[in-house]
């Protein structure tokens, strides 16, 4: 397959964070499976979810760098909720090598929300934020693909939260 990743990226449209989604995940890998290498598409298609961070295996360095950071924002949310529970965090902390800006300003903002969608939205902009950071100095290449990604599934997490029937999602909540 030809590597079209300028010819792909050129076409793909901007996101923003807050908006709808322009094409489901699934779409944009049906695009991508056409336009670039098999093993950069596979590359994409499984991207890591927080289940399965630590599973061994080299990572794509934009991967890895993003991984970092989630894992370390995750860990400062952990040490906040602790916190407020009276608990110790350190079971539930994960190894982090982030070395980036601090975390600690977003989260603190997060859990002075009091509601947990406004919290979550305030987390989720702030990963937007650090993708962002990470797309700097790439611009026709697989990180790119993979931070669009990214960025297209927390687009479409916040669709399907938008889209869900609240109903059945308190039901859930009530039943747990």
């Amino acid at each position: 397959m030809a590597d079209f990743y300028p010819y792909l990226i050129a076409s793909l449209p901007m996101l923003h964070f807050g908006m709808k989604p322009p094409f489901s995940f699934e779409q944009f890998l049906e695009v991508c499976c056409q336009l670039i290498p098999e093993k950069d598409y596979q590359l994409v298609r499984t991207l890591p979810q927080p289940e399965q961070y630590f599973e061994k295996g080299k990572k794509h360095q934009i991967i890895q760098k993003w991984i970092e950071f989630d894992v370390a924002l995750r860990n400062e949310l952990v040490r906040i909720r602790a916190t407020k529970k009276h608990t110790e965090p350190a079971m539930y902390l994960r190894p982090d090598a982030y070395s980036g800006s601090s975390i600690a300003p977003a989260i603190m903002a997060a859990s002075i929300h009091t509601s947990v969608l406004d919290a979550e939205k305030t987390l989720d902009e702030t990963r937007w934020k650090a993708l962002e950071e990470l797309a700097t100095g790439h611009y026709f290449d697989l990180a790119v693909l993979i931070i669009y990604a990214y960025k297209l599934l927390i687009l479409q997490r916040w669709e399907n939260i938008r889209s869900a029937d609240r109903t059945i999602l308190l039901e859930q909540a009530l039943q747990h």
